[in-house]
């Protein structure tokens, strides 16, 4: 089970309606030799469609950080910003099924912290720790993509209104994107909408 900031999600979810993107993990498959770079090939299905994506780096969840980076952080800039502030493995050993324990419930913590320094935590726990980490990195791209893809339709849908002149929709729609703005991670879309903002 994975766990995902509360912070604005339902907002997130209600703007993006049907156009909120959901990550899921379908396969993982990692090489990795000690001390030198990790491999990983991730099958993540983006709303019932899958998709194969391949990353390195030092280990694998690094690895599979870089390959959510490559897939998405050209279109997706706040992900370019975010920094790892916290991870933490535990395990709940009374869980366990098998003398050894070694099959215990693992919970993978991971905080990150955006550009603005809010930090967000991640969770996701399961029997294996491979599988909890991979599910709390792919949950950290699933939460920034799609703030920012709500911060941006919120930020079009506030420029109609202004031309249109419905000032109602105006005032709700700037208050909806001071909240939003808050789970980006974005220095730049973050600076353009205190100007956009300053300036209404």
């Amino acid at each position: 089970m994975t766990n995902i900031p509360a912070e604005n999600l339902d907002l997130i979810r209600r703007i993006l309606g049907d156009g909120y993107l959901e990550l899921r993990l379908a396969r993982l498959h990692t090489d990795e030799v000690p001390e030198q770079a990790s491999r990983v090939s991730v099958e993540v299905t983006e709303n019932g469609s899958t998709h194969t994506i391949e990353g390195e780096g030092v280990g694998p969840v690094d690895a599979l950080w870089g390959a959510l980076i490559g897939r998405f952080a050209r279109e997706y800039q706040s992900l370019k910003s975010i920094t790892l502030a916290g991870f933490h493995v535990s395990a709940a050993i009374e869980t366990k099924r098998r003398k050894a324990g070694l099959d215990a419930l693992a919970k993978v913590e991971l905080a990150v912290v955006n550009s603005e320094g809010r930090r967000f935590d991640f969770a996701d726990e399961s029997r294996s720790v491979t599988s909890s980490a991979a599910r709390a990195v792919i949950a950290v791209a699933e939460y920034f993509v799609n703030a920012e893809r709500a911060f941006v339709m919120l930020s079009h849908a506030r420029r109609d209104a202004i031309a249109r002149g419905r000032h109602d929709l105006v005032t709700r729609y700037t208050a909806e994107l001071a909240e939003v703005v808050k789970s980006t991670s974005y220095a730049e879309v973050i600076e353009s909408l205190r100007k956009e903002l300053g300036s209404a």
